[in-house]
């Protein structure tokens, strides 16, 4: 199996810092439209949070997740970590799922009904139960990405749970 020198390592992981910095910086941007959208009674401002909300979700949403994506598999398969032999590791895996979904999929559909409701009913869209209901839903959304971010920052740092143990053959 082919593995990283030192210096590769290091630049494979830098490159998925990366990635996982801006995905976290984008989530911390929804949240702050997020919050700026449910308290504002200015219909521009309204439409601008949640046409900015879905044009990252278009962009920098998908391409973190995917750069982050990939270079953590790199980083597992081409060093001593591998995919499963580590408790910690498959807790990351495990909420990396939750983040894709999240974040590409939940996010880029809840802003795009947000968007559409905001852009035809403009005020109205506040007092529409879809709306309020997707509203919702995208703050929870929100919530549920960071923590998972979080999450995973802190197990990436603590490796907790330690190694799994082999199996015996029969």
């Amino acid at each position: 199996m082919v593995k990283l020198s030192v210096a590769q390592r290091r630049w494979l992981l830098t490159i998925h810092l990366l990635f996982s910095a801006i995905m976290f910086g984008v989530a911390m941007v929804f949240l702050v439209l997020s919050i700026v959208a449910a308290g504002t009674e200015d219909e521009g401002i309204l439409k601008a949070c949640y046409a900015s909300m879905h044009i990252l979700a278009k962009t920098s949403v998908r391409a973190s997740t995917i750069g982050t994506l990939v270079t953590g598999i790199l980083l597992s398969v081409l060093t001593r970590w591998g995919l499963f032999k580590h408790y910690w590791l498959i807790a990351k895996e495990a909420l990396t799922a939750l983040a894709i979904l999240l974040g590409p999929v939940g996010m880029y559909f809840w802003t795009l009904k947000a968007f559409t409701l905001t852009s035809s009913k403009g005020m109205g869209a506040l007092q529409d139960p879809v709306f309020l209901v997707n509203r919702e839903q995208l703050f929870i959304g929100i919530v549920l990405q960071i923590l998972s971010l979080v999450s995973i920052f802190v197990i990436s740092v603590f490796k907790p749970w330690g190694k799994r143990a082999k199996e015996k053959a029969v």
